[in-house]
């Protein structure tokens, strides 16, 4: 059994992952969803994070192009950007959503150069928008985002176009279709009700 499967079960068994198929989720976009993924508590799990940081290692090692800084996406990915960056001994920083109102007003925090290949850390991609936006504000400072990694993704429609319209190449570790085979494969999710997930998922 692949990675991809082995991760989404890991995320459910310490409930980062949360199914509900009668009852719906808000999320912080206003999407009504049968699913909330918090995957911030796998900060938690030393087992799960270090799993989820040699996923990351072995993804890096197959892209032809290599970062020379990672940046983690405010707050979530900060956590998984700084122990990639500690493994593969390269410098990090993380970008705010929005500048900061005092001090110095930085976006990025850490030491950047222009033209950097700088890789996207994010724990989760649901619309992408904050991905997104972190890859724009470092290009804005002159660096040379190679892509954009996260843990998981709902595998919208929408955020996939919105990443090839930014030009921006995105892999996950594990995904909605993956969670929804493994719920399934434990017995813990009815046809019917995989089936309604499903056609959720696509209709956004």
């Amino acid at each position: 059994m692949g990675l991809n499967h082995d991760l989404a079960r890991d995320l459910l068994s310490i409930k980062a992952v949360q199914i509900n198929p009668d009852h719906y989720f808000t999320w912080t976009s206003g999407i009504k969803s049968p699913i909330y993924c918090d995957n911030r508590l796998t900060m938690s799990y030393p087992f799960i994070r270090k799993k989820i940081t040699k996923a990351f290692v072995e993804l890096v090692e197959k892209e032809e192009e290599k970062p020379d800084v990672i940046a983690g996406c405010a707050t979530a990915g900060i956590p998984h950007a700084a122990w990639l960056a500690d493994e593969l001994h390269l410098p990090m920083v993380y970008v705010r959503s929005k500048p900061k109102a005092h001090g110095k007003g930085n976006q990025i925090e850490g030491e950047i150069k222009e033209g950097q290949k700088v890789l996207v850390i994010e724990d989760l991609i649901s619309t992408g928008g904050s991905s997104i936006d972190t890859a724009n504000a470092l290009r804005k400072a002159g660096m040379e985002v190679i892509g954009v990694f996260a843990i998981f993704t709902y595998g919208i429609r929408q955020s996939a176009a919105s990443f090839v319209g930014e030009n921006l190449k995105l892999r996950t570790l594990t995904d909605f279709d993956q969670l929804i085979d493994v719920l399934a494969e434990d017995g813990e999710l009815q046809e019917k009700d995989k089936k309604k997930l499903l056609e959720w998922r696509n209709g956004l």
